[in-house]
């Protein structure tokens, strides 16, 4: 038993679990792996506390060697069972789950699920899920750029609750319902009984085309002070011209309740959206070219609070090389420019519109 445990662990190739059903290579029994990727940025600000601006979650130390974020996972299926188990540690961790009780920050993935069917590919799954909204996830290798977009950044990484998920028998559909506890959010906002409410719609026409459609419905406020619903909707493209060539289009727009009212008017809505391309290039098949373009746009500081006149304004640039140096590690370097309405950043010690800074990252998947 020991001798194929071990041969099992050495076989296995690491693959990322996402928010859809979509099918993979299915694996009977149990199959631990692992994940870790550290990185160090330098931000042209030069923060005396080491952290860069409050909006980036991800990879925001600066000018220390780090852990992004380090997992290790169970997964298990067989017949018509699954179930997935990851603990984790990182800056990733300490900063997404800062509002999470302390025994929960360290829980990366805690889900289990069952087939309702066995006609058709419906699958009822509950716990701490990855999120349904969005193309990058927590974990970098799959995702196109080094550090997360702004809108990753401040959209949901993870959810708790229950999602019912239906794939199509040519795999190119996927459904899925979700009942949430919050906007990521493993317990529920203190004095909130309120529940919230997801959707996904994911379209594969081809192995090189993608879109994706994902909403969602809640308020996280407390009971108290009333309901300020907010409506969420998350698009994105991806598609893969040639071997070489790829691209990625995504928009986010949200609108939530400035005050607690049935008769709801757009005076009494704030809005905010998000607008993405990133292009890819691999001219070989160890290296690859990203190059993104982002904006995001809340001006009455909804998910980022600013303070000043414009809100929060912003567009980005980043360009970045990767390189695998073997099949499971990815050495990554990144150059990124914000350019923003206010003066919301620091650069050579004083306030300023712009702010520069340049990563760099080493992952191993097991």
């Amino acid at each position: 038993m020991i001798k194929r445990a071990i041969f099992t662990l050495m076989g296995f190739v690491f693959l990322r679990v996402h928010a859809q059903d979509t099918a993979k290579t299915r694996i009977d029994s149990l199959v631990i792996s692992g994940y870790v990727e550290t990185y160090y940025s330098f931000d042209m600000g030069y923060p005396n506390n080491h952290l860069r601006p409050g909006f980036f979650y991800s990879f925001n130390k600066h000018n220390e060697i780090n852990l992004n974020i380090g997992f290790i996972k169970a997964a298990y299926f067989k017949d018509n069972v699954r179930g997935n188990f990851a603990l984790m540690a990182g800056t990733y961790t300490q900063f997404n789950l800062a509002h999470e009780q302390p025994l929960l920050r360290n829980i990366f993935e805690a889900n289990a699920g069952f087939k309702l069917s066995n006609k058709r590919n419906v699958w009822l799954d509950a716990g701490i899920l990855p999120s349904h909204i969005g193309f990058e996830s927590t974990i970098g290798k799959d995702c196109w750029n080094l550090t997360r977009s702004i809108l990753a950044d401040n959209s949901p990484y993870y959810e708790a609750g229950i999602k019912l998920g239906y794939t199509s028998k040519n795999e190119k559909l996927y459904l899925a319902a979700l009942y949430l506890n919050g906007w990521q959010r493993i317990q529920r906002a203190q004095g909130n009984q309120t529940p919230a409410f997801g959707t996904q719609l994911n379209y594969k026409a081809s192995d090189k085309s993608t879109f994706n459609w994902s909403t969602y419905i809640g308020n996280d406020q407390p009971d108290s002070i009333g309901s300020l619903w907010r409506y969420f909707n998350n698009f994105y493209r991806q598609f893969q011209v040639n071997k070489k060539f790829g691209f990625t289009a995504g928009f986010d727009i949200g609108i939530q309740q400035k005050r607690d009212t049935l008769k709801v008017l757009m005076n009494d809505m704030s809005i905010w959206h998000s607008t993405i391309l990133i292009l890819r290039y691999a001219p070989t098949k160890k290296k690859k070219i990203a190059l993104r373009i982002e904006s995001y746009k809340d001006i009455d500081g909804v998910i980022i609070a600013t303070g000043t006149s414009n809100g929060f304004q912003t567009l980005g640039y980043s360009l970045n090389l990767d390189y695998a140096v073997r099949e499971n590690v990815l050495w990554r370097i990144e150059g990124r420019a914000l350019a923003s309405a206010d003066k919301i950043f620091m650069l050579n010690n004083n306030p300023s519109k712009y702010n520069y800074f340049l990563t760099t990252s080493l992952a191993i998947s097991f």
